[in-house]
C-alpha cells in the first residue's frame, strides 16, 4: 500500500482504472509510470498551479503534458472518469451562506392575507 498524498488516487481508484491505460506500443517505456503521470495531472487539477510548477516528484512537467495532451485526444479521461463517478470524494465538499447565494428578492414568498381574517368577515 502506498502513502496517499493529498489530491492522489486511492489504490481502489487506481485499481478500478488501471486497465484503461493503453500498454506501450514503440520505443523504449518512460520512466513515469501511468498512476504517477495521472496523479500528476490530478494534482494540477486541483490546485490550479501551471504545468510549470509541477512539483518535482512527478517528474517533468513536459513529460507530464504530452501524456495528458494524448489521453485527452484519445477520450481516455472520459472513459476513466465514468467509471469512477459512483464514487465522489467527498474531501472538498462545503457548503455555506458564502457559496450558496440567494436573489435578493428571494427573501420571502408573496404576501397574501391572512385565510383567516377572511373567514371572520364571512361571519
Amino acid at each position: 500500500m502506498t502513502t496517499r498524498k493529498r489530491y492522489e488516487l486511492e489504490d481502489a481508484q487506481w485499481d478500478r482504472i488501471r486497465g484503461y491505460f493503453p500498454p506501450y506500443r514503440t520505443g523504449r517505456p518512460s520512466s513515469l509510470d501511468n498512476r504517477t503521470a495521472l496523479n500528476a495531472i490530478l494534482w494540477l487539477m486541483r490546485s490550479g498551479a501551471p504545468w510549470r510548477d509541477l512539483p518535482e516528484r512527478y517528474g517533468s512537467w513536459k513529460t507530464v503534458y504530452s501524456r495528458f495532451r494524448a489521453w485527452v485526444s484519445s477520450g481516455l479521461f472520459e472513459q476513466f472518469f465514468l467509471e469512477l463517478i459512483d464514487d465522489p470524494d467527498m474531501e472538498n465538499l462545503s457548503l455555506d451562506s458564502t457559496i450558496v447565494r440567494a436573489h435578493q428578492k428571494a427573501t420571502g414568498a408573496k404576501k397574501t392575507p391572512n385565510v383567516w381574517s377572511k373567514i371572520k368577515l364571512l361571519d
